[in-house]
């Protein structure tokens, strides 16, 4: 019988790290209340502690950079508990914290979609401010997206911008990565995952940009302007209500491929659809551990998974 056996046989211990932002967006009462009327203890982990004196826990759930596990000490953990499971190991979240990387497994799926195609918009990576022009030229064509080549969560890989021309990309600084801009309707599906669990829902995106207007404009936007570039209005809810879903089969089969391609469980995927073409599917951003609490039921969601996991760890 296992030391967690032994202490608790009839509840789950699931020790949660998270930062204070991602906690108080995540971490609600209505999801205490919720997993512990289903046998589940969310314990808080001291990140500045060993884990081997914090545990034992069925498993562990997090949002840390593999830095901030120094302190923790998790090889020794590990060691002690070789069966301790982690959601998700912190090497294979890292892929996701870099944008040249994030998307490779994307382009590298291998699965039959009857309903559609996926794939990713054409972009190229930027190391120096030198190759920003040059990388352009032989790739790419205006408009353009301009993201920062890193995904760590800080104010500055949030820093978005739309690239209209040449001079609007020599006030742009390297690393960075270039993706091609692709009319979508206004609307962005972003897919959610928790292992087996997936849900996908529809949010208002960037505004679709003609190419008369696109000649008109100069320099760069940041994202929070866009809605300026149209005088039509950015779509109503309404719009966005009548936009079809994708098809469930293809959504499914997505995130299962990436689930194991990528080795990770708590992950979203945010997907457009090409105006010109129904059935092309884009994947434009991977991001791990989301915001889960903006989807309706969530708790039960999030539950879900948390039981599968520590039941089938433990068959």
């Amino acid at each position: 019988m296992s030391e967690l056996e032994q202490v608790a046989p009839q509840r789950y211990r699931i020790g949660y790290i998270l930062q204070p932002k991602k906690l108080l967006n995540f971490l609600g009462t209505s999801l205490i209340d919720y997993t512990k009327q289903r046998g589940i203890d969310l314990i808080p982990i001291d990140p500045t502690k060993p884990l081997i004196q914090q545990g034992p826990f069925h498993c562990i759930i997090h949002k840390l950079h593999p830095q901030d596990w120094n302190k923790l000490n998790l090889d020794q953990y590990l060691a002690t508990y070789p069966h301790g499971l982690i959601i998700d190991p912190p090497h294979l979240v890292e892929r996701l914290h870099n944008r040249s990387s994030m998307l490779d497994a994307v382009t590298n799926l291998k699965i039959p979609l009857q309903n559609g195609t996926v794939g990713v918009p054409n972009q190229v990576v930027v190391k120096t401010n030198d190759e920003i022009e040059e990388e352009l030229d032989s790739t790419l064509r205006f408009p353009v997206i301009a993201k920062p080549l890193f995904a760590d969560g800080t104010a500055n890989s949030h820093e978005l911008r739309l690239v209209f021309d040449s001079e609007g990309l020599a006030t742009l600084n390297a690393p960075i990565v270039l993706q091609e801009f692709v009319n979508h309707g206004g609307v962005v599906f972003k897919v959610y995952v928790a292992g087996e669990h997936v849900t996908c829902v529809k949010r208002r995106s960037l505004p679709d940009i003609s190419e008369e207007k696109a000649k008109t404009l100069k320099g760069t936007l940041p994202f929070s302007q866009i809605s300026n570039l149209t005088v039509q209005e950015r779509s109503n809810d309404v719009e966005i209500e009548k936009t079809e879903m994708p098809p469930q089969g293809l959504v499914t089969d997505l995130a299962r491929a990436l689930r194991e391609a990528m080795g990770l469980n708590l992950f979203n995927v945010d997907v457009i659809r090409d105006a010109k073409d129904c059935k092309r599917y884009l994947v434009i951003d991977v991001n791990y551990f989301p915001g889960y609490a903006k989807l309706p039921s969530y708790e039960s969601f999030i539950t879900s998974f948390l039981l599968d996991s520590v039941r089938n760890k433990t068959t």
